[in-house]
């Protein structure tokens, strides 16, 4: 299914893996004819080659059946720069909307007016959605519930928001009534959902997108639930539940990056993991990072924590352990410290990223500039060393732009 949403600049494909080659084809067609490729504004520093070399690694061709036509389509080789053209993905942490309802119900498309010129500056945008959506339903028996009315996808898309994942310890708070609306949002909302589904074949299935002619894939999944609510929340072949990485489940995860990875460019997985208010990720979130890279993941991005944790490198992928809260109200100081991460990628090269700080105010996030943002962008380059990330891919010569701040 081919979908574009809001801003004809992008063409959004929710495909099934058989089905994804052959729909592609027809996409990059109706590229040419739209126009719709966005130009990125952004100010961070980005390393790019436009004449691809098919010779610089080893080349990646595939072959799909589209199972509704038995037509079999081979996509032309692409080598790990994909179509050559720099793309711009930004990530935003954990948003529950809490206290936004009034905010939602009078004006969605300003509640985040503050931050969307950074967040719609991006190619593509992506968001953690920490709450049951929809309506109707019953809080859970657990110590936190968070809900949001549809209007919160609204709100996200309006500000420049692309994707969400709700695969985190709160997309079932409300219990099965309220996770049927959210249910039929998955691809027919505002903006589209990853990381659940009516099974676990929706769930573990990624959006996957293209952007000026670059094939990029977005999971979402948890690797936190409430212990009496594991095996009732998670996807199943004949249960509607969550993306999980617990136990077994994390192999389900693995294998639909690697089934995936030969279909497109860049691969992205957004993952719920760690533990609250810790600033340094633990051994849990390393072993995962690492096991999803091996797997052919490009870049990990990662919330849970309520806190800013450390992002860099690890050999030639980007990992963000924690994105901190965003769009929440939170108790102390330290959980109102926010912001954006823009990462440039070319196809499976991550070439660069850059954190744009801001602060919570009033349940939403405000962009800093001036002395307040260099503070913030020392916090977070400081943040490195427990993580044991670098500022530079290795064997790179490419500069990361990690230091600047809003201007």
């Amino acid at each position: 299914m081919v979908m574009i949403h809001g801003k004809a600049r992008r063409v959004l494909l929710v495909l099934g893996h058989s089905a994804r080659t052959v729909a592609a084809v027809a996409v990059v067609g109706a590229l040419a004819l739209l126009g719709c490729s966005k130009n990125s504004q952004g100010t961070g520093a980005t390393s790019s080659n436009a004449t691809h070399n098919s010779t610089e690694a080893t080349q990646r061709s595939s072959t799909s059946v589209d199972s509704s036509t038995s037509t079999t389509s081979t996509t032309e080789a692409r080598g790990p720069l994909g179509s050559g053209q720099t793309v711009t993905i930004a990530f935003a942490g954990d948003s529950s909307f809490q206290g936004l309802d009034g905010a939602l119900a009078t004006d969605p498309s300003s509640v985040l007016k503050a931050i969307a010129p950074v967040l719609s500056s991006a190619d593509l945008t992506m968001v953690n959605l920490e709450a049951a959506v929809g309506s109707g339903g019953t809080p859970q028996n657990k110590t936190f519930t968070f809900a949001t009315p549809p209007s919160a996808l609204e709100a996200l898309a309006a500000a420049g928001v692309d994707v969400v994942t709700m695969a985190n310890n709160h997309g079932m708070d409300y219990g099965p009534d309220r996770f049927t609306t959210s249910l039929s949002l998955r691809t027919t909302g505002a903006i589209p959902i990853v990381g659940i589904g009516s099974n676990a074949s929706e769930a573990y299935q990624p959006h996957v997108v293209e952007v000026k002619g670059q094939q990029i894939a977005l999971f979402g999944a948890n690797d936190v639930f409430d212990a009496n609510l594991v095996s009732k929340w998670t996807a199943t072949d004949s249960q509607p539940g969550i993306a999980s990485t617990k136990d077994s489940h994390e192999q389900q995860l693995l294998d639909a990056v690697r089934t995936t990875r030969p279909e497109v460019d860049t691969l992205v997985v957004f993952l719920h993991y760690g533990r609250e208010t810790q600033t340094c990720p633990n051994s849990r979130q390393v072993e995962l990072a690492k096991a999803l890279f091996a797997a052919g993941a490009d870049i990990v991005v990662g919330s849970h924590a309520h806190r800013l944790q450390g992002v860099g490198f690890i050999g030639e992928k980007l990992v963000a352990y924690g994105l901190g809260n965003f769009i929440f109200h939170p108790g102390s100081a330290v959980g109102r410290e926010t912001g954006v991460l823009r990462v440039s990628v070319t196809g499976s090269r991550v070439d660069s990223f850059e954190w744009v700080p801001a602060r919570i105010n009033n349940g939403v996030p405000v962009p800093l500039t001036g002395t307040q943002a260099d503070a913030e962008q020392t916090k977070m380059k400081n943040l490195a060393g427990c993580a044991g990330v670098n500022a530079e891919p290795e064997n790179s010569e490419v500069t990361t732009s990690s230091t600047k701040g809003a201007s």
